[in-house]
């Protein structure tokens, strides 16, 4: 299966074959900040299945001390996927195009929500991180 994303202004293209797995939504107070919304909504990709189609010179990195960073677009701001140690971790599921059949499946860090949030039932919530042993 083919999928595909872009930015906000459409300069930054993107394509993977394959799945997304392991969607995921982070309430934390940084996720919140980073994607300019109560949440993230994330999912995990193969590195060697992703590659940039267009606008790739437009990307600019956050990485932080652990390795972990998102990379954005310099022109209009979207956050489009996620990175760690320098090769692509996942995708942020607002840039992606079309159905990418993956769902949600899991609220992580709740116990930081904004306070105005109110997170649906029915999907798995943590208040942290997911435990080791699930």
């Amino acid at each position: 299966m083919k999928i595909t994303g872009e930015c906000f202004c459409g300069e930054i293209k993107y394509q993977m074959s394959g799945v997304l797995r392991d969607a995921r939504s982070c309430h934390c107070s940084r996720c919140r900040k980073a994607f300019s919304s109560q949440a993230s909504a994330y999912a995990l990709v193969e590195p060697q299945n992703f590659q940039w189609l267009s606008g790739e010179e437009l990307l600019t990195s956050y990485v932080g001390q652990h390795g972990f960073g998102l990379q954005f677009c310099r022109k209009c701001g979207s956050t489009l996927c996620g990175i760690y140690n320098d090769a692509i971790h996942g995708v942020t599921l607002g840039c992606v195009n079309g159905d990418p059949k993956v769902e949600l499946g899991r609220h992580i860090y709740v116990g930081s929500k904004a306070s105005w949030e109110v997170i649906p039932e029915g999907v798995p919530q943590y208040l942290e991180g997911v435990p080791e042993k699930i």
